[in-house]
């Protein structure tokens, strides 16, 4: 009897320890943070959001922690390629015991563990895509976005056509997966009745071709003087420097995912020239910021922890301010870490206003609103950096009136 009840003791005190590991992080345990990101791949031009998430816990650590606990990221490579983020993020979760998952890159990656750790009860947390499904807190409570939404963006480019280009005819080129469809549709609602009659030809590629030359002379052909480029930081650069060399002289849109400078370069400098994207960080290498206390603070981040990292690359800036956010999640949970209370208090931000965000952006969230980032600027690229025009704009304001 009393060897059954040691075991039954010692039993019980495994299943505690085993609850811990995997739903809470006590006040000397460290806190295990899991990550997929796309190191190798087409989409590895993102692999600086892993690698800048890497040098910011490690310099976190060195001061001491969050509220005395080190944090320690697993941060696995997926190529982009759904099948291995499954995989991965199963081992992170099953094995390693990660409390949560944190800004794990990409649309349908992510997508792919969407259900998974809704399922398990594991935060998604700021998931590093704008994709419209990672803000339904009813349906899916575990999972949160952070920048401002792909249909959002598209909804303000959708303002600005609208106001400012008379006689518009406008071409789309999209990726052919959930964040594609999202900017369109945004897109869409953002002209409202004038979509089907500006809109005169939209196309998809697959993010498996070489290239889109032939996509970029369909849309050329169709006569358009408004060029949305929705897509990936590759082929948004080859799409730009192929309309340029066949003389095609549109308005250009270039989406958040490739708004960068690094990401723009390759398409050459002319070729760029007054692209319109949305911005809601500060610009590093923007010579107005130089002696802004956060750029400057950043930058000395980069020297010291990231050498290899590039200032004027916007996604170091984005995945830096992604993981000020989770420090502040982590904080406000003071000494109950548990993925109940990290949900709890992503969706209680107010008014958190991040040294890298611009002036008059702020991080808001609730349990009814899962988008932290709803505001942005118009930004013109020179053919070296970005310059701001216009006011903060309120992606909830950038509908068109309804009749």
């Amino acid at each position: 009897m009393r060897g059954s009840m040691a075991v039954g003791r010692l039993a019980a005190a495994a299943l505690a320890a085993m609850t811990m590991a995997c739903g809470a992080a006590s006040a000397q345990e460290e806190i295990v943070i899991g990550q997929t990101a796309p190191y190798s791949g087409p989409l590895s031009a993102l692999s600086v959001v892993g690698n800048t998430h890497k040098a910011f816990f490690t310099r976190l650590n060195e001061q001491g922690g969050i509220t005395g606990r080190k944090v320690r990221l697993l941060s696995l490579d997926d190529g982009y390629s759904p099948p291995k983020t499954v995989e991965m993020t199963r081992q992170l979760v099953e094995r390693d015991n990660a409390l949560l998952i944190f800004a794990s890159i990409g649309t349908p990656t992510s997508a792919a563990v969407h259900r998974y750790l809704n399922g398990r009860k594991v935060p998604q947390l700021f998931v590093a895509s704008g994709a419209s499904q990672w803000a339904d807190p009813e349906k899916f409570p575990w999972t949160m976005g952070w920048q401002i939404s792909y249909p959002a963006e598209a909804r303000i480019f959708a303002k600005y056509v609208l106001d400012n280009i008379k006689d518009a005819k406008i071409a789309i080129l999209s990726q052919n997966d959930d964040s594609g469809k999202d900017m369109v549709a945004g897109l869409r609602e953002g002209l409202g009745d004038a979509a089907n009659r500006l809109i005169v030809r939209a196309v998809t590629y697959e993010v498996t071709d070489p290239t889109v030359d032939s996509q970029v002379f369909d849309l050329k052909a169709s006569g358009a003087n408004v060029f949305m480029n929705f897509a990936t930081p590759k082929f948004a650069a080859q799409a730009i420097r192929r309309a340029h060399e066949a003389g095609w002289r549109p308005t250009q849109f270039v989406s958040s995912v490739s708004s960068s400078v690094a990401a723009l370069k390759p398409a050459g400098a002319e070729a760029g020239r007054g692209i319109i994207v949305t911005q809601f960080l500060k610009d590093p290498a923007d010579a107005a910021w130089k002696d802004d206390p956060g750029v400057r603070e950043y930058r000395a981040f980069l020297e010291k922890y990231y050498p290899n990292g590039n200032a004027a690359d916007a996604f170091g800036t984005f995945a830096y301010s992604l993981a000020q956010t989770l420090v502040q999640v982590i904080q406000q949970c003071g000494g109950t870490v548990t993925r109940e209370r990290i949900m709890q208090e992503a969706a209680n931000l107010k008014q958190l206003r991040l040294s890298l965000l611009l002036p008059g952006i702020e991080v808001n969230t609730s349990p009814t609103d899962f988008n932290p980032i709803k505001q942005a600027r118009l930004a013109r690229f020179t053919g070296e950096t970005f310059e701001l025009f216009g006011e903060v704009i309120d992606a909830s304001m950038a509908r068109p009136a309804k009749k």
